[in-house]
């Protein structure tokens, strides 16, 4: 009888921007976004593939550069590693940055699981003219260690039969080392010797000698873990003893983790000396060049303005030939139901509801792609890196730090992952001021709405009035963080401390990827809540039925049927900023997703089977429920106003529920007064 497949657990470890995730991507044939700046991959990915008669589970976890537990995605890995204990730990060490990247493989050798080390990107070290005798350094470290390229997928075949081969213990390069630790080793050896005689009674997830050493630095964790043990107030007096020679040994200025973290860097030194050739630098030397320019202090700002405004204008503009081409496309297909379907409710819910909501917000697809396209050009280039740094100076300001720039510009993206991101921030004080501001960076689903309201009342002005929100949309959110940071929270002098990674070409597969990915989402949420709420909200306009009443036009019916009742209801509180019931109605709906304001208007405006973003423009326009100055009230409120219930869900799952409710409530109330003051204002000018 045949044996059952066999199955092996693999956890991939390895700092970020190590080309972690692509290498997990073409493993496993997932698509997961592998942007160039720490933090991208904020949650742990899992997929089952198959190799060779082996079920592989693999998973692809947070980039760290350590395990001490100094960030939410040190604290992240290292309880992943002691809950799953994987069978083999797929370390992924950047080629180009060995110094740096090789330390959390020192600690992955402490702690005593089977390993292989991938050498990724090793085509960079290459193009650098630099050598590295793999061979050597994995027999120095105990492990096999080879080059992978995983975007090419070079090297990806030897690593899997390497993975099986370690796990069934037929990799004779395989031996546990341990890391000397100088003047610290004779106290971890007595502590790992008093905790070997009781192995029983420790985890199984870590090694004894990992868990003295540990216990020595005083990790607080660590401790807990231990505290259930019988013997562990046995071992706590051992290792205060302990603790009491190395400070007297050590002297004040320097304590016991941070004299276990240089023996590490000493060995990590030690051992590239030996196998490790620098090459000519040329390529580095034109990265410094780049940099003196992209980050230079003066520079550096219109730098990014200039790609800001860029991005912006080629949503804006590039995208309206495509999405003309789509308008044409749903305009035919209401069109044809119109000509096929009898008259009757199911014609009205079809041509007017379905294809008049959904279509409405689908056709702005294109420009949701090139800002993405945008966006992930940053991302895997190295630019947004830079960004941070250059807008380092101006986020201390505000009380921030560079990093909290990072999840600020994804927000522009997305609010859901652009919260989620906010992790690669130590100071707690900081991520969360970084995570309630974020809303009201004004993301792509907000984008169809302006779309409509500037093509339709602001003609060849678009793409200024268009950067104008954006620039409102980051002036509250600055304001907002000085005033929580004064207010709320002591001044946070936690150092900015972020890797520059290097340069890349981005590869066009890698960005149409990650920009398909997003778009994916985006008509995901179109056929799904967007596809149900235009239902819902024609439903709400169609009934009660007024056929009778030949006397009433199409506007004075939906005055009179439910959604109309619900938005006379909330009319006075919008009637101070120029906006009449239709408007508040769609600003409602708008709490779900923010793209169902432009199906609710597409249903509130539709003109028979002719519902095009072009037609609906032309109906706003003629309605004379507008002027200039409420559409830019409307903008401007759309744009601050109560985060999407997504977005809402992930505060309160990142930051607590009372943070949520307080940001759902503050971002409304300013946005009302920021309505006002807009609208008043240009009352006076238009």
């Amino acid at each position: 009888m045949e044996s059952a497949i066999k199955r092996i657990n693999i956890a991939i470890v390895g700092n970020p921007n190590s080309g972690k995730t692509s290498l997990y991507n073409h493993i496993t044939g997932e698509h997961g976004h592998t942007g160039n700046y720490g933090g991208t991959t904020v949650e742990a990915q899992t997929t089952t593939c198959h190799y060779k008669g082996y079920e592989l589970l693999v998973t692809d976890l947070p980039g760290a550069n350590a395990l001490s537990g100094a960030t939410a995605e040190e604290r992240y890995v290292r309880k992943y590693l002691a809950e799953h204990t994987p069978d083999i730990v797929l370390n992924v060490v950047c080629a180009s940055n060995l110094e740096r990247n090789l330390y959390i493989t020192t600690e992955l050798i402490d702690i005593g699981y089977r390993m292989v080390v991938a050498l990724s990107m090793y085509d960079e070290l290459e193009r650098n003219g630099a050598s590295l005798d793999h061979d050597l350094l994995g027999k120095m470290m105990g492990l096999p260690m080879f080059p992978v390229v995983g975007h090419k997928g070079r090297g990806i075949e030897v690593l899997l039969d390497t993975i099986i081969a370690v796990h069934e213990r037929k990799d004779e390069r395989v031996r546990h080392i341990h890391i000397y630790q100088g003047i610290v080793e004779e106290s971890v050896m007595t502590l790992n010797k008093q905790m070997k005689e009781h192995r029983e009674e420790l985890p199984k997830c870590f090694s004894p000698r990992y868990l003295a050493m540990k216990m020595l630095e005083g990790d607080a964790e660590i401790t807990a873990m231990l505290a259930s043990c019988p013997h562990f107030e046995e071992w706590q007096r051992t290792c205060e003893k302990e603790r009491e020679h190395l400070h007297s040994d050590l002297g004040a200025n320097e304590d016991i983790s941070t004299t276990m973290a240089d023996q590490k860097r000493g060995f990590i030194a030690g051992a590239l000396l030996e196998t490790y050739a620098r090459g000519n630098n040329r390529l580095e030397n034109i990265a410094k060049a780049i940099d003196a320019i992209v980050t230079h202090r003066i520079l550096g700002y219109p730098i990014f303005i200039f790609v800001m405004w860029l991005m912006f204008y080629c949503t804006f503009r590039l995208g309206a030939y495509p999405q003309e081409w789509i308008e044409q496309g749903v305009a035919l297909l209401g069109s044809a139901f119109e000509h096929w379907l009898p008259d009757g409710i199911l014609k009205d819910m079809i041509c007017d509801g379905i294809i008049g909501g959904v279509g409405s917000v689908i056709v702005f697809l294109p420009n949701i792609m090139i800002l993405y396209l945008f966006i992930s050009f940053m991302e895997d280039s190295g630019y947004l890196a830079r960004a941070s740094f250059v807008m380092d100076r101006l986020m201390h300001k505000i009380g921030l730090h560079g990093k909290s720039f990072i999840p600020l510009v994804m927000g522009f993206g997305c609010n859901v992952p652009a919260v989620i991101s906010s992790r690669i921030i130590e100071s707690r004080s900081s991520r969360l001021i970084t995570v309630f501001i974020t809303p009201f960076m004004s993301c792509s689903a907000r984008l169809p709405i302006y779309i409509i309201l500037i093509g339709a009342f602001f003609g060849e002005h678009s793409a200024l009035v268009m950067m104008g929100i954006y620039l409102l949309g980051i002036a509250v959110a600055m304001i907002t963080a000085v005033l929580m940071r004064k207010f709320m929270f002591k001044k946070d002098e936690t150092p900015f401390v972020m890797e520059l990674p290097p340069y890349r070409i981005p590869t066009v597969k890698a960005i149409l990827s990650h920009m398909w990915q997003r778009c994916a989402q985006y008509l995901r949420n179109v056929a799904g809540m967007i596809l149900v709420a235009s239902i819902v909200v024609w439903a709400l306009g169609y009934f009660p039925r007024q056929d009778k009443d030949e006397s009433l036009n199409q506007a004075e019916r939906y005055e009179q049927s439910y959604i109309g009742r619900v938005g006379r209801f909330c009319e006075p509180a919008f009637e101070p900023i120029g906006l009449d019931w239709k408007a508040s109605v769609s600003l409602i709906s708008g709490i779900a997703a923010k793209e169902l304001m432009v199906s609710t208007l597409g249903v509130l405006y539709s003109n028979d089977a002719d519902s095009s973003p072009a037609q609906l423009k032309q109906n706003l326009a003629k309605s004379n429920d507008f002027t200039q100055p409420s559409v830019l009230a409307l903008l401007v409120f759309t744009l601050l106003y109560m985060p999407c219930v997504g977005t809402i869900s992930a505060i309160g799952s990142e930051s607590g529920w009372k943070w949520a409710i307080g940001s759902a409530v503050y971002s409304t109330a300013i946005a009302w007064l920021c309505a006002f003051i807009t609208f008043h204002i240009a009352q006076l000018f238009m």
